[in-house]
């Protein structure tokens, strides 16, 4: 294949597909079948790469043997999310020059022609520097489950779920990298995910960092596959001992207290006291939190 504009060969494009899984071997086959599964232009070269953190299923053999195009790496048991994806993307930047790292999440099912989609919104920016996020919904296809947010007020942080425009791209500052394109301007200039969160929170503070040092990130036109918000309870109710309530405030899995704060403190300090309070109110009074919740969801 040639190059219109000097009549030489095209540069191939090499992207790096990046996941993790731990203990959900049917929703990582499905999301890696519809990975491989994708097509995309000739000169678009994409490496698939799969951190898989010591699953007691089974997943790092049975993809190995039945995905023998995806690379498979072994963690150690104790990495969560952020911890996954960073050890895999620290992996993948050392072991090759890549022009885009893919993030995805293991329970992602893509649409077809996702990829090439994505790729297509990509090219039609003039300039390096980008973060670019894939919508996606329910299984139901009757809503948005991850994607990209708008900051609604700057003192807290508040946001809302942005639906992305059929035909176009559209700004935003705070994603999921459930679906992220990050070119290799953006991890020249700001790196990977940082090292301070252990499982969520990561990809929040990836996006309004680079927006903080001049990286756009984007909203592509439309949707990219489905994936279902299985987050769980975001606080405990009353009913459960106090001991456990506060374990579930400082889990990274749970309410990741000082992680959490570590995040406010960074991208909206004036919020840290009302943020702490929150908090704290969650997990020692949770039947009041509740009604507070409630009236205000009233109020909007």
């Amino acid at each position: 294949m040639t190059d219109k504009m000097t009549g030489g060969p095209k540069k191939e494009i090499k992207i790096a597909a990046l996941s993790c899984s731990y203990n959900r071997l049917k929703k990582t086959t499905a999301f890696l079948t519809s990975l491989v599964n994708q097509k995309v232009s000739d000169n678009y070269k994409i490496d698939a790469y799969l951190l898989d953190d010591n699953s007691s299923d089974g997943t790092a053999s049975y993809v190995e043997s039945h995905f023998p195009t995806v690379n498979v790496l072994n963690g150690s048991g104790s990495l969560f999310w952020a911890g996954g994806m960073r050890t895999l993307w620290e992996h993948v930047v050392k072991k090759e020059d890549y022009d885009f790292y893919l993030l995805f999440n293991d329970d992602v099912v893509l649409f077809e022609g996702a990829l090439g989609r994505l790729l297509s919104a990509c090219n039609s920016l003039p300039d390096p520097g980008n973060i670019i996020l894939g919508t996606l919904q329910d299984s139901n296809g009757s809503a948005i489950t991850y994607g990209g947010q708008k900051i609604i007020n700057k003192f807290s942080g508040d946001t809302i779920t942005v639906t992305p425009d059929p035909f176009l791209l559209t700004a935003c500052e705070i994603g999921n990298a459930n679906i992220m394109l990050v070119d290799k301007s953006t991890v020249d200039k700001i790196g990977i995910l940082s090292g301070s969160y252990t499982h969520g929170i990561a990809d929040y503070d990836y996006t309004l960092t680079a927006i903080k040092n001049g990286v756009n990130v984007w909203i592509a036109p439309g949707y990219y596959g489905h994936c279902d918000d299985d987050h769980g309870v975001t606080w405990l109710s009353q009913s459960t001992p106090l001991k456990k309530r506060i374990e579930f405030l400082y889990s990274p899995k749970g309410l990741a207290y000082k992680q959490h704060m570590l995040y406010v403190k960074k991208h909206f300090p004036l919020s840290v006291p009302t943020t702490h309070i929150k908090f704290w109110v969650k997990t020692l009074f949770p039947i009041v939190y509740d009604v507070f919740k409630k009236e205000e969801k009233v109020k909007n």
